[in-house]
């Protein structure tokens, strides 16, 4: 439904007075209303649980001096501990800078890297860099019969089952170069 100027006008002017009416409501007999609240009997408050009065307590004589008295028969009884200890001491954790052996990976130097001081220098045997994944497999799409899988094996130190894997499931992307074409050629298509 289209509402033209004209009603626009009432709609606001009707919005206008309800708000009035509303603010007559809300100002009616306000004095006397405030009134009535103060004068009523206010709710008496909680009883106090009896732990919230420990901070008398300190002030209390008999309670400082219990608490600064020592005990005999415990004194006694502390002295009769004993603690002995039955590990041996190789089981002892000391975190004295000594570490556990750990196995040594060999590593053999990467290939290939432009990159400078960003490429990675060493790789374990058994493992190559993302540089020389993507050259290996091009290598092999280029020239099979020279790249195979036994002389990518020996050449970057993996085994030939993970070679062949390689091979099988990782294709080295392709890139094509178009020619330009102008805007009179593609029109005549």
């Amino acid at each position: 439904m289209c509402r033209g100027p004209a009603q626009a006008r009432l709609g606001v002017a009707a919005a206008a007075m309800g708000a009035r009416l509303a603010r007559v409501f809300r100002t009616f007999n306000v004095e006397s209303r405030a009134r009535r609240e103060i004068s009523r009997e206010k709710p008496s408050p909680a009883p106090r649980h009896p732990t919230s009065l420990l901070h008398e307590l300190p002030d209390h004589p008999g309670i400082k001096e219990e608490i600064y008295r020592k005990d005999d028969r415990l004194l006694t009884l502390l002295k009769d501990v004993y603690v002995q200890s039955r590990d041996s001491p190789a089981r002892v954790k000391d975190g004295g800078g000594e570490r556990l052996p750990h196995k040594q990976e060999e590593k053999r130097l990467t290939k290939l890297g432009h990159l400078g001081d960003a490429d990675v220098k060493k790789v374990s045997k058994g493992k190559i860099s993302i540089v020389e994944a993507v050259t290996l497999l091009n290598n092999h799409k280029l020239n099979p019969q020279i790249w195979t899988a036994e002389k990518i094996a020996a050449e970057y130190s993996l085994e030939l089952k993970d070679v062949n894997c390689l091979l099988e499931f990782f294709i080295p992307f392709t890139v094509q170069e178009f020619p330009k074409q102008t805007k009179k050629a593609i029109k005549s298509t």
